[in-house]
């Protein structure tokens, strides 16, 4: 099983309950969440990723266990090992692409010094995305595109058990989406490691999922495999 949640958490905003009940057992290797915003699907991939404590239940990827309440069980997000991309990357706009993409990798070392060789590991994923050219560039220098290859290029470099996915094509216009959707997808195809994306686009879920769950007010209401 690659990955088996049975979460539940309740939150309270503005005087407003929200019970999150989820749960989820799947072997695909690429799984979409799908539905409107405030519907739970962010809050169900910050537990995955150690970001969110559930009240209840266990979560448990590739056999490993994350989270359990009956055990008291609790891997901190370091521990686990994921990589998250956000919807809005999450790059260090006073960072170049190659402290950006190095971050991760040699604490405290990419903060100072411009002028730095990344290692192997990271270089597979800027030749890769085609990143060379603008190592030494400044997010605000690059493309929503690169951004977005950048971001990729960090998470990946860190060598991560699973890819969590949060919209990470809602930001940009229509002709670079499709663009992107296509590249992602052809990705996924040469990576050896699980995605699970967050998406409110039917679209984006068919092309980058091989089993979607629609969730709604917390929880999962139906699933289906992509591609019937």
């Amino acid at each position: 099983m690659i990955i088996d949640l049975a979460i539940q958490r309740k939150l309270l905003s503005n005087q407003r309950e929200f019970l999150l009940d989820i749960s989820l057992q799947s072997n695909a290797s690429r799984i979409a969440l799908l539905g409107p915003s405030g519907s739970g699907k962010t809050l169900t991939v910050q537990a995955i990723a150690g970001l969110l404590r559930p009240d209840a239940g266990h979560i448990r990827v590739k056999g490993i266990t994350f989270f359990d309440a009956q055990q008291s069980v609790f891997l901190s997000a370091q521990q686990r090992q994921l990589a998250y991309l956000l919807q809005d990357y999450g790059l260090f706009p006073h960072l170049t692409v190659t402290q950006n993409i190095g971050f991760g990798l040699t604490k405290g070392y990419f903060n100072w010094c411009r002028k730095v060789s990344l290692p192997d590991v990271a270089m597979r994923w800027v030749e890769a995305f085609e990143l060379g050219a603008i190592l030494q560039s400044y997010p605000d220098q690059i493309s929503g595109g690169q951004k977005q290859r950048v971001a990729l290029a960090r998470a990946l470099s860190t060598s991560p058990s699973m890819l969590l996915l949060d919209e990470p094509l809602a930001a940009l216009d229509t002709n670079l989406r499709q663009k992107m959707r296509d590249e992602l997808a052809a990705l996924q195809q040469q990576l050896d490691i699980p995605t699970i994306l967050i998406t409110h686009d039917l679209d984006d879920a068919v092309a980058l999922a091989d089993q979607i769950y629609q969730i709604d007010n917390g929880k999962i209401v139906s699933d289906r495999p992509s591609c019937p």
